[in-house]
C-alpha cells in the first residue's frame, strides 16, 4: 500500500485483510534525487517489495506511483484510488502549472506550516482536522514536494491502465474529473476517503482482490 503525497503510511491503519491469506505490507516514501524520473523511482520502489504477483494499492500521488511500477513488476490486481487514470483526467490549474512552469516556483519552503501542507496532500485547509493532518503529514522534505509535484503535473500517461481498478469519491475535489469511465464510485467520499471511508475498503477489498471490479 502506498501513501499519497506528502502522507506516511498510517492512513491505512484502518483497513484489514483476512490474514490467513493476506500480509499488509506499507510502503513509505523516499527522498528522491532531484532529477529522477518517475519511472526510475518506480523501479527504486519496486526494490521494496519481496513478493510476486502482489496486489498494489496506491492513494491520490501514491495511485500514480504504483501504476508505474506496475510495468516493472508482476502483481495480481492493481488498485488505484482517490487519483487518475491519465493525464486528461489533470485539473485545469494543474495543466495550468505544467505549462507555465509555475511549479517551479511554488513556496514549497513554508511547507514547515502543516495547513498548506494539507493543502498541497489533500486539497483542503486543516480546519478542525489539525490533529489528523499531523497524524498522516510527515513527509515535508523540500526536494520530494518540488520532485513529487512536477511528477502530477508532468504526468504522461495516455490511457487508463488496462489492468487497474480505479475507485473514487463523488466528492473529491482534488481530482474532481476522474469519475467517469471504468471506475467504482464511492458516494461522499472526498480525497481522504481512505480514512473517512476505511469501513467500506474493508468490506469490499478482500472480494476486489480475489474477483475484479
Amino acid at each position: 500500500m502506498m501513501p499519497g503525497m506528502a502522507a506516511n503510511p498510517t492512513i491505512f491503519e484502518y483497513l484489514h485483510l483476512p490474514e490467513n491469506k493476506y500480509k499488509i505490507h506499507w510502503l513509505e516514501w523516499q527522498i528522491p534525487d532531484k532529477n529522477e524520473t518517475l519511472q526510475d523511482y518506480a523501479k527504486r520502489m519496486c526494490n521494496f517489495i519481496d513478493y510476486q504477483d502482489v496486489v498494489l494499492l496506491g492513494v491520490s500521488f501514491g495511485g500514480i506511483l504504483v501504476q508505474e511500477m506496475s510495468k516493472f513488476i508482476s502483481v495480481k490486481r492493481l488498485i488505484v484510488v482517490s487519483s487518475v487514470k491519465s493525464h486528461h483526467e489533470l485539473p485545469k490549474r494543474f495543466k495550468f502549472l505544467k505549462y507555465t512552469k509555475a511549479y517551479k516556483v511554488l513556496p514549497t519552503q513554508l511547507v514547515s506550516n502543516i495547513n498548506l501542507l494539507a493543502k498541497y496532500a489533500f486539497g483542503e485547509t486543516i480546519k478542525k482536522r489539525v490533529d489528523l493532518y499531523k497524524k498522516y503529514l510527515s513527509v515535508s522534505n523540500k526536494t520530494y514536494l518540488d520532485w513529487a509535484i512536477k511528477q502530477v503535473v508532468c504526468w504522461e500517461q495516455e490511457k487508463p491502465h488496462p489492468k487497474a481498478i480505479y475507485i473514487h469519491g463523488d466528492k473529491d475535489v482534488v481530482f474532481p474529473h476522474s469519475c467517469t469511465g471504468n471506475c467504482i464510485i464511492i458516494k461522499g467520499g472526498t480525497h481522504i476517503m481512505i480514512i473517512t471511508k476505511h469501513k467500506w475498503f474493508n468490506e469490499n477489498l478482500a472480494k476486489l482482490i480475489e474477483h475484479g471490479a
